[in-house]
């Protein structure tokens, strides 16, 4: 992510601080991930994987973090601007069926 800076767009999906938030968070997941890969190429003795497990878990809980992170985001937000109830209501059950689909 550091070499190729990504281009932040605006739309209505998520907000720029929500957008900051989550690709901190996701940059921060990538640099465990790297560490994970060394640990691993280190690894001499079993007793190595305890902290390369302990490191994927902490990763991977990161990770899970964001999703939440990225959902409940969207979920304020797309349901901020909703014209109406109903549009609100509809846009909630479309972000309640993405949860239920990859949760």
């Amino acid at each position: 992510m550091a070499d190729t800076p990504l281009k932040v767009v605006q739309g209505t999906a998520l907000n720029a601080d929500q957008k900051r938030d989550l690709l901190h968070r996701l940059a921060r997941v990538e640099g465990q991930l790297r560490g994970v890969q060394k640990l691993i190429a280190q690894a001499a003795v079993p007793s190595d994987c305890d902290g390369v497990a302990q490191q994927m878990a902490a990763a991977r809980k990161a990770l899970d973090r964001a999703f939440v992170n990225l959902l409940t985001s969207a979920m304020v937000t797309q349901t901020a601007d909703s014209a109406n109830m109903e549009d609100a209501a509809e846009r909630t059950r479309q972000l309640a069926a993405l949860l239920n689909k990859f949760a």
